[in-house]
């Protein structure tokens, strides 16, 4: 894909959004400078592909956003865009290819699994890899080149399974997890088992699958509700996520059902229809947050692509301005890692982002339940 600039939007907006504003003149007679060039990385094709467009259009928003109110130390941001197609060596070509062009930052994967593949990349070259979404806890606690706006799992996936204990009263669940984003579902199921467990709850089968268009979700769906479990968990992402309520639904229509927070984006109540009603997740993102920032944010990213950010855009407009606000602090700065450290707390859109030592950020989370085709905040 060709690197292209950005337009802009109104200034009323950016007066709210952009924590640094600086204006700059060119000299008649003088060439612009050259522009400042980031990356982003993302699954924007295929089964991820809402949570990558989210991701991808939120940093183009941040980047009209800060070229409109006059770039950084008067440069212009040039924004450069690679799909990593949900596959670990396109992953890391992506990275390789963007550094090659001149990025000093990389805000992206929007997966655990390619955030795995692409740390060493970015490690080897000293490039600050700033995820939105990934949670794995296999990058948690190193002081590598990978930093994130969204807590590891075992800081909140404790959460749904004593709601789901203690709320619901189950006891024996059954499970479903993604072969291929094993970095994040496998993570997310040891995590799950072991609040569940400790709360006397038990998983008693759990089963892997490879996500893709074959699926047999029918035949997956009943083995599920073969043990006669009390709910089923289900960690996939939004597609297979309907498609497995679905088939579920047909053949119990009242059994609990518990999600992951990969899988509850907009697209998943589209797709899942009645089939998603009830079906709890535990997020960090409140769609009905009514701070300033945040409803000035959703109005112009529905006014720009026509949809809602969703939790994908929103968390990654926090780490786009993290970026953007360092390089605006110290933009001689080569190793922009060091000054997102030194800097520390960042604001968000909904709650401030302070990162620890490693690059890690600790945000709370919320219970949320699809009624009447929305996410509703329960606890």
């Amino acid at each position: 894909m060709k690197p292209f600039r950005t337009a802009g939007t109104g200034t009323g907006v950016i007066a709210l959004l952009s924590a640094v504003l600086l204006s700059y003149a060119v000299l008649p007679g003088c060439a612009p400078p050259e522009p400042i060039r980031i990356g982003f990385v993302g699954g924007t094709s295929g089964r991820v592909a809402d949570l990558g467009i989210a991701g991808r259009d939120a940093v183009l928003l941040a980047v009209e956003l800060r070229n409109r109110a006059g770039g950084v130390a008067g440069r212009q941001v040039e924004l450069l865009i690679k799909d990593d197609q949900q596959n670990p060596d396109v992953a890391q070509r992506a990275v390789r290819e963007l550094i090659a062009q001149g990025v000093v930052a990389i805000i992206g994967p929007m997966t655990s699994a390619m955030a795995v593949a692409m740390t060493p990349v970015a490690n080897e070259a000293e490039i600050a890899l700033v995820s939105p979404t990934v949670v794995t806890n296999e990058l948690t606690g190193k002081d590598d080149y990978f930093l994130r706006v969204s807590s590891p799992t075992r800081e909140y996936v404790h959460k749904i399974a004593l709601y789901g204990r203690n709320a619901w009263g189950l006891r024996r669940v059954t499970a479903v997890y993604d072969l291929n984003n094993r970095a994040y579902t496998e993570d997310w199921l040891d995590d799950f088992r072991a609040a569940f467990t400790e709360a006397g709850g038990e998983i008693i089968q759990a089963i892997g699958f490879e996500s893709g268009d074959e699926t047999a979700f029918l035949r997956i769906a009943s083995d599920l509700l073969a043990p006669q479990p009390d709910g089923v968990v289900i960690v996939a992402n939004s597609v297979d996520t309907a498609m497995f309520c679905q088939q579920i639904r047909k053949l119990d229509a009242r059994i609990p059902l518990i999600g992951s927070e990969w899988g509850a984006t907009e697209r998943l109540v589209e797709l899942g229809g009645r089939a998603v009603e009830g079906l709890s997740v535990a997020q960090i993102f409140d769609r009905n947050n009514t701070g300033p920032r945040y409803q000035t944010f959703r109005q112009t990213y529905l006014d720009r692509f026509q949809r809602e950010p969703g939790f994908g855009g929103v968390t990654t407009f926090d780490a786009a301005n993290i970026v953007l606000e360092a390089l605006a602090k110290h933009p001689a700065e080569r190793n922009l890692k060091k000054t997102i450290l030194a800097l520390r707390r960042f604001e968000g859109l909904q709650h401030p982002v302070v990162f620890d030592e490693f690059g890690e950020a600790r945000r709370d989370s919320l219970i949320m339940v699809v009624r009447d085709g929305q996410f509703v905040v329960v606890q």
